[in-house]
Protein backbone atom coordinates (compact mmCIF):
# COMPACT_ATOMS: atom_id res chain seq x y z
CA UNK A 1 0.00 0.00 0.00
CA UNK A 2 1.23 3.63 -0.99
CA UNK A 3 0.13 6.87 1.10
CA UNK A 4 0.83 9.68 -0.03
CA UNK A 5 0.75 12.42 3.36
CA UNK A 6 0.59 15.74 2.11
CA UNK A 7 2.27 18.08 4.71
CA UNK A 8 2.39 22.03 4.41
CA UNK A 9 2.36 24.00 8.09
CA UNK A 10 4.18 23.17 11.42
CA UNK A 11 1.58 21.33 13.64
CA UNK A 12 1.05 18.85 10.80
CA UNK A 13 4.36 17.87 11.19
CA UNK A 14 4.12 17.15 14.52
CA UNK A 15 1.21 14.95 13.84
CA UNK A 16 2.30 13.23 10.55
CA UNK A 17 5.64 12.51 13.29
CA UNK A 18 2.84 10.29 15.12
CA UNK A 19 1.53 8.73 12.07
CA UNK A 20 5.17 7.76 10.25
CA UNK A 21 6.16 6.13 13.06
CA UNK A 22 3.45 3.40 13.07
CA UNK A 23 3.77 3.32 8.82
CA UNK A 24 7.72 2.56 9.59
CA UNK A 25 6.62 -0.89 11.79
CA UNK A 26 4.35 -2.01 8.28
CA UNK A 27 6.82 -3.78 6.05
CA UNK A 28 4.05 -3.63 3.46
CA UNK A 29 3.17 0.42 3.89
CA UNK A 30 5.58 2.76 1.42
CA UNK A 31 5.04 6.74 2.39
CA UNK A 32 5.82 9.75 0.08
CA UNK A 33 6.05 12.72 1.96
CA UNK A 34 5.20 15.73 0.15
CA UNK A 35 5.79 19.06 1.75
CA UNK A 36 3.80 22.42 0.14
CA UNK A 37 6.18 24.55 1.24
CA UNK A 38 3.80 26.74 3.08
CA UNK A 39 6.05 27.59 6.03
CA UNK A 40 8.72 28.28 4.38
CA UNK A 41 11.33 29.61 7.30
CA UNK A 42 13.85 27.51 8.55
CA UNK A 43 12.41 28.02 12.01
CA UNK A 44 9.10 27.72 11.05
CA UNK A 45 10.02 24.21 9.20
CA UNK A 46 13.56 22.79 8.42
CA UNK A 47 13.84 22.25 12.80
CA UNK A 48 10.74 20.30 13.21
CA UNK A 49 11.40 17.66 10.38
CA UNK A 50 14.90 17.42 12.35
CA UNK A 51 13.81 17.09 16.11
CA UNK A 52 10.88 15.14 15.36
CA UNK A 53 13.01 12.79 12.80
CA UNK A 54 10.26 12.79 10.45
CA UNK A 55 11.71 11.59 6.51
CA UNK A 56 12.91 14.32 4.04
CA UNK A 57 10.17 15.19 1.96
CA UNK A 58 10.37 13.17 -1.02
CA UNK A 59 8.91 16.18 -2.70
CA UNK A 60 9.18 20.00 -1.60
CA UNK A 61 7.08 22.02 -3.67
CA UNK A 62 8.22 25.74 -1.99
CA UNK A 63 4.82 26.84 -2.48
CA UNK A 64 4.60 30.40 0.51
CA UNK A 65 4.36 34.15 0.05
CA UNK A 66 0.57 34.05 -1.72
CA UNK A 67 -2.88 35.21 -0.75
CA UNK A 68 -5.54 31.94 -0.38
CA UNK A 69 -6.69 31.65 -4.17
CA UNK A 70 -3.33 31.53 -5.63
CA UNK A 71 -1.22 29.41 -3.16
CA UNK A 72 -4.34 26.52 -3.32
CA UNK A 73 -4.29 27.06 -6.35
CA UNK A 74 -0.75 26.25 -7.52
CA UNK A 75 -0.42 23.89 -4.61
CA UNK A 76 -3.33 21.98 -6.50
CA UNK A 77 -2.41 21.84 -9.58
CA UNK A 78 1.48 20.80 -8.44
CA UNK A 79 0.30 18.11 -5.99
CA UNK A 80 -2.29 16.97 -8.98
CA UNK A 81 0.83 16.07 -11.12
CA UNK A 82 2.89 14.17 -8.19
CA UNK A 83 -0.16 11.76 -7.61
CA UNK A 84 -0.50 10.92 -11.43
CA UNK A 85 2.95 10.26 -11.37
CA UNK A 86 2.92 8.21 -7.78
CA UNK A 87 -0.51 6.29 -8.26
CA UNK A 88 -0.89 5.97 -4.16
CA UNK A 89 -3.11 3.91 -2.83
CA UNK A 90 -4.15 6.89 0.09
CA UNK A 91 -3.52 10.48 0.40
CA UNK A 92 -3.71 11.32 3.83
CA UNK A 93 -4.16 15.29 5.22
CA UNK A 94 -4.31 16.70 8.10
CA UNK A 95 -5.75 19.71 9.62
CA UNK A 96 -7.38 22.71 7.95
CA UNK A 97 -4.53 24.33 6.19
CA UNK A 98 -4.20 25.51 2.21
CA UNK A 99 -2.25 22.50 2.24
CA UNK A 100 -4.78 20.44 3.60
CA UNK A 101 -7.73 21.27 1.10
CA UNK A 102 -4.90 21.43 -2.02
CA UNK A 103 -4.18 17.91 -1.32
CA UNK A 104 -7.57 17.09 -0.49
CA UNK A 105 -8.92 18.45 -3.71
CA UNK A 106 -6.37 16.87 -6.22
CA UNK A 107 -7.14 13.40 -4.42
CA UNK A 108 -10.65 13.58 -4.85
CA UNK A 109 -10.72 14.76 -8.67
CA UNK A 110 -8.53 12.27 -9.65
CA UNK A 111 -10.56 9.46 -6.86
CA UNK A 112 -7.64 8.28 -5.38
CA UNK A 113 -9.00 7.76 -1.58
CA UNK A 114 -8.58 10.69 0.82
CA UNK A 115 -8.25 10.42 4.32
CA UNK A 116 -8.81 13.54 7.00
CA UNK A 117 -6.74 13.64 10.24
CA UNK A 118 -8.53 15.99 12.64
CA UNK A 119 -12.05 15.64 10.89
CA UNK A 120 -15.09 17.21 12.26
CA UNK A 121 -13.51 20.21 14.17
CA UNK A 122 -15.77 23.26 14.01
CA UNK A 123 -16.14 27.11 15.08
CA UNK A 124 -19.12 27.49 13.52
CA UNK A 125 -17.10 30.98 12.46
CA UNK A 126 -17.06 31.41 8.39
CA UNK A 127 -14.87 34.01 8.26
CA UNK A 128 -11.83 31.54 9.46
CA UNK A 129 -10.66 30.14 6.18
CA UNK A 130 -9.68 26.87 8.29
CA UNK A 131 -13.04 26.76 8.91
CA UNK A 132 -13.58 26.60 5.44
CA UNK A 133 -10.79 24.29 5.02
CA UNK A 134 -11.44 22.01 6.85
CA UNK A 135 -15.66 21.45 6.17
CA UNK A 136 -14.98 21.21 2.53
CA UNK A 137 -11.85 18.73 3.08
CA UNK A 138 -14.74 16.57 5.58
CA UNK A 139 -17.45 16.46 2.89
CA UNK A 140 -15.04 14.94 0.12
CA UNK A 141 -13.23 12.37 2.56
CA UNK A 142 -13.54 8.68 2.64
CA UNK A 143 -12.00 8.08 5.89
CA UNK A 144 -12.97 10.76 8.80
CA UNK A 145 -10.63 10.46 11.47
CA UNK A 146 -12.12 12.35 14.67
CA UNK A 147 -9.55 13.31 17.49
CA UNK A 148 -13.20 14.05 19.83
CA UNK A 149 -16.68 12.58 20.48
CA UNK A 150 -17.51 16.17 19.76
CA UNK A 151 -16.18 15.88 16.31
CA UNK A 152 -18.49 12.74 15.98
CA UNK A 153 -21.42 14.61 16.98
CA UNK A 154 -20.73 17.25 14.53
CA UNK A 155 -20.34 14.55 11.46
CA UNK A 156 -22.93 12.75 12.11
CA UNK A 157 -25.27 16.10 12.16
CA UNK A 158 -24.03 16.83 9.20
CA UNK A 159 -25.34 13.84 7.87
CA UNK A 160 -21.59 11.97 7.07
CA UNK A 161 -22.47 7.94 6.37
CA UNK A 162 -21.33 6.61 9.96
CA UNK A 163 -19.13 4.13 8.31
CA UNK A 164 -16.65 6.93 6.96
CA UNK A 165 -16.15 8.41 10.52
CA UNK A 166 -13.93 7.27 13.55
CA UNK A 167 -12.63 8.18 16.63
CA UNK A 168 -9.40 7.80 16.87
CA UNK A 169 -8.16 10.34 19.61
CA UNK A 170 -6.06 13.04 19.10
CA UNK A 171 -2.73 12.20 17.40
CA UNK A 172 -1.05 15.96 19.01
CA UNK A 173 -1.34 13.52 22.06
CA UNK A 174 0.59 10.87 21.30
CA UNK A 175 3.27 13.33 19.87
CA UNK A 176 3.20 14.79 23.75
CA UNK A 177 3.40 11.28 25.49
CA UNK A 178 6.29 10.17 22.94
CA UNK A 179 8.41 13.46 22.86
CA UNK A 180 7.93 15.15 26.22
CA UNK A 181 11.10 13.88 27.68
CA UNK A 182 13.07 15.46 24.78
CA UNK A 183 11.93 19.09 25.47
CA UNK A 184 14.79 21.46 25.70
CA UNK A 185 15.06 24.93 26.72
CA UNK A 186 15.15 27.65 24.24
CA UNK A 187 18.30 29.74 24.05
CA UNK A 188 17.10 32.83 26.12
CA UNK A 189 16.70 33.84 29.86
CA UNK A 190 13.63 33.02 31.23
CA UNK A 191 11.85 34.13 34.03
CA UNK A 192 11.30 32.15 37.26
CA UNK A 193 7.64 32.17 36.66
CA UNK A 194 5.79 33.12 33.23
CA UNK A 195 3.26 33.21 31.09
CA UNK A 196 3.50 31.78 27.17
CA UNK A 197 1.79 34.01 24.45
CA UNK A 198 1.36 32.77 20.74
CA UNK A 199 -0.36 35.34 18.55
CA UNK A 200 -0.62 34.68 14.66
CA UNK A 201 -4.17 34.21 13.01
CA UNK A 202 -4.91 36.37 10.59
CA UNK A 203 -7.97 37.28 12.18
CA UNK A 204 -6.01 39.45 14.62
CA UNK A 205 -2.63 40.37 13.13
CA UNK A 206 -4.22 41.49 10.40
CA UNK A 207 -7.18 43.82 12.08
CA UNK A 208 -4.82 46.89 13.45
CA UNK A 209 -7.38 47.73 16.41
CA UNK A 210 -7.79 43.92 17.37
CA UNK A 211 -3.75 43.95 17.63
CA UNK A 212 -3.05 47.11 19.92
CA UNK A 213 -6.04 45.75 21.92
CA UNK A 214 -4.19 42.42 23.02
CA UNK A 215 -0.95 43.99 23.32
CA UNK A 216 -2.37 46.58 25.03
CA UNK A 217 -3.97 44.11 27.94
CA UNK A 218 -0.97 41.91 27.68
CA UNK A 219 1.30 44.86 28.24
CA UNK A 220 -0.80 45.25 31.85
CA UNK A 221 -0.86 41.53 32.55
CA UNK A 222 2.87 41.33 32.06
CA UNK A 223 3.31 43.95 35.12
CA UNK A 224 2.17 41.31 37.18
CA UNK A 225 3.29 37.93 35.15
CA UNK A 226 5.72 38.24 32.21
CA UNK A 227 4.89 37.09 29.37
CA UNK A 228 7.16 34.84 26.37
CA UNK A 229 6.07 35.49 23.27
CA UNK A 230 7.72 33.15 20.72
CA UNK A 231 6.81 35.71 17.60
CA UNK A 232 5.32 34.49 14.14
CA UNK A 233 7.35 36.13 11.75
CA UNK A 234 4.16 37.66 9.79
CA UNK A 235 3.00 38.93 13.43
CA UNK A 236 6.21 40.43 14.12
CA UNK A 237 5.67 42.67 11.06
CA UNK A 238 2.39 43.71 11.85
CA UNK A 239 3.97 44.81 15.62
CA UNK A 240 6.46 47.50 14.35
CA UNK A 241 4.84 50.44 15.09
CA UNK A 242 2.98 48.96 18.72
CA UNK A 243 4.87 49.61 21.86
CA UNK A 244 5.57 46.48 23.44
CA UNK A 245 6.16 46.25 27.30
CA UNK A 246 9.47 45.46 28.56
CA UNK A 247 8.34 42.57 30.76
CA UNK A 248 6.99 40.96 27.06
CA UNK A 249 9.87 38.95 26.09
CA UNK A 250 10.21 38.39 22.46
CA UNK A 251 11.62 35.79 21.03
CA UNK A 252 12.00 33.76 17.40
CA UNK A 253 9.73 31.26 16.36
CA UNK A 254 11.15 27.93 18.18
CA UNK A 255 10.80 24.57 17.88
CA UNK A 256 8.90 21.63 19.07
CA UNK A 257 10.90 20.17 21.82
CA UNK A 258 11.24 24.56 22.91
CA UNK A 259 7.39 25.20 23.21
CA UNK A 260 7.38 21.91 25.12
CA UNK A 261 9.83 22.78 27.76
CA UNK A 262 7.86 26.53 27.36
CA UNK A 263 4.23 24.88 28.25
CA UNK A 264 5.99 22.23 30.93
CA UNK A 265 7.25 25.98 32.70
CA UNK A 266 4.56 28.42 32.35
CA UNK A 267 2.11 29.22 34.81
CA UNK A 268 -0.82 29.68 31.85
CA UNK A 269 -0.98 30.03 28.32
CA UNK A 270 -2.43 32.80 26.40
CA UNK A 271 -3.28 31.71 22.30
CA UNK A 272 -4.93 32.06 19.30
CA UNK A 273 -4.13 28.65 17.75
CA UNK A 274 -5.69 25.70 17.85
CA UNK A 275 -3.03 23.25 18.36
CA UNK A 276 -1.73 24.76 21.40
CA UNK A 277 -4.92 25.06 23.38
CA UNK A 278 -4.77 21.30 24.51
CA UNK A 279 -1.69 21.47 24.34
CA UNK A 280 -2.11 23.28 27.46
CA UNK A 281 -4.79 21.19 28.68
CA UNK A 282 -2.27 18.22 28.76
CA UNK A 283 0.04 20.17 30.51
CA UNK A 284 -2.94 20.96 32.92
CA UNK A 285 -2.20 24.98 31.93
CA UNK A 286 -5.05 26.91 31.67
CA UNK A 287 -5.21 28.56 28.73
CA UNK A 288 -6.86 32.25 27.35
CA UNK A 289 -7.76 31.87 23.79
CA UNK A 290 -7.68 35.07 22.04
CA UNK A 291 -10.52 34.21 19.57
CA UNK A 292 -14.04 34.74 19.78
CA UNK A 293 -14.76 30.63 19.55
CA UNK A 294 -12.99 27.92 19.86
CA UNK A 295 -12.90 24.36 18.01
CA UNK A 296 -12.32 22.72 20.88
CA UNK A 297 -15.21 23.41 22.75
CA UNK A 298 -14.81 20.60 25.20
CA UNK A 299 -11.74 21.90 27.16
CA UNK A 300 -14.72 25.85 27.32
CA UNK A 301 -17.02 22.97 28.56
CA UNK A 302 -14.44 21.69 31.25
CA UNK A 303 -13.55 24.85 32.55
CA UNK A 304 -10.18 25.05 31.37
CA UNK A 305 -10.22 27.65 28.55
CA UNK A 306 -12.19 30.57 28.16
CA UNK A 307 -12.60 32.71 25.02
CA UNK A 308 -12.31 36.12 25.18
CA UNK A 309 -11.34 37.60 21.92
CA UNK A 310 -9.56 40.75 21.87
CA UNK A 311 -11.63 42.45 24.01
CA UNK A 312 -9.22 44.20 27.18
CA UNK A 313 -12.00 43.74 29.33
CA UNK A 314 -12.28 40.39 28.89
CA UNK A 315 -8.56 39.15 28.70
CA UNK A 316 -7.79 40.89 31.67
CA UNK A 317 -11.48 39.55 33.19
CA UNK A 318 -9.76 35.85 32.05
CA UNK A 319 -6.15 36.28 33.83
CA UNK A 320 -7.98 37.52 37.05
CA UNK A 321 -10.40 34.68 37.19
CA UNK A 322 -7.06 32.24 36.79
CA UNK A 323 -5.37 33.92 39.46
CA UNK A 324 -8.45 33.28 41.87
CA UNK A 325 -9.30 29.77 40.94
CA UNK A 326 -6.19 28.27 39.49
CA UNK A 327 -6.18 25.44 42.39
CA UNK A 328 -9.27 24.10 42.00
CA UNK A 329 -9.20 23.95 37.93
CA UNK A 330 -9.48 19.90 36.81
CA UNK A 331 -7.42 19.04 34.30
CA UNK A 332 -7.78 15.23 34.61
CA UNK A 333 -10.72 14.36 32.55
CA UNK A 334 -9.92 12.24 29.39
CA UNK A 335 -11.02 14.24 26.25
CA UNK A 336 -8.77 13.48 23.53
CA UNK A 337 -8.61 9.70 23.78
CA UNK A 338 -5.44 7.53 24.86
CA UNK A 339 -2.63 8.72 23.26
CA UNK A 340 -3.11 5.84 20.78
CA UNK A 341 -4.53 7.64 17.63
CA UNK A 342 -1.67 7.38 15.10
CA UNK A 343 -2.08 3.25 15.76
CA UNK A 344 -5.67 3.37 15.30
CA UNK A 345 -5.46 5.32 12.19
CA UNK A 346 -3.32 2.66 10.18
CA UNK A 347 -4.90 0.08 10.93
CA UNK A 348 -8.53 1.93 9.88
CA UNK A 349 -6.49 2.25 6.48
CA UNK A 350 -5.16 -1.51 6.29
CA UNK A 351 -8.51 -2.60 7.11
CA UNK A 352 -9.90 -0.73 4.38
CA UNK A 353 -7.87 -2.06 1.46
Amino acid sequence: MKIITVLGARPQFVKAAVVSREIKGHQNIDEVILHTGQHFDSKMSDVFFEDLQIPHPNYNLAINNMGHGAMTGRMLEKIEEILLKEVPDWVLVYGDTNSTIAGALAASKLHIKLAHVESGLRSFNMKMPEEINRILTDRISDKLFCPTQTAVENLTKEGFENDKIRFVGDVMLDAVHFYREFAKKPLVDLPHKFALCTLHRAENTDDANKLNNIIKSLNEISNKLPIILPLHPRTRNKLSDIIIDKNIIVIDPVGYFEMLYLLEHAELVFTDSGGLQKEAFWFKRFCITLREETEWVELVQQGCNICVGAEPKKILEAFNHFIENKHSINYDKSLYGDGNAGKLIIQELINSQ
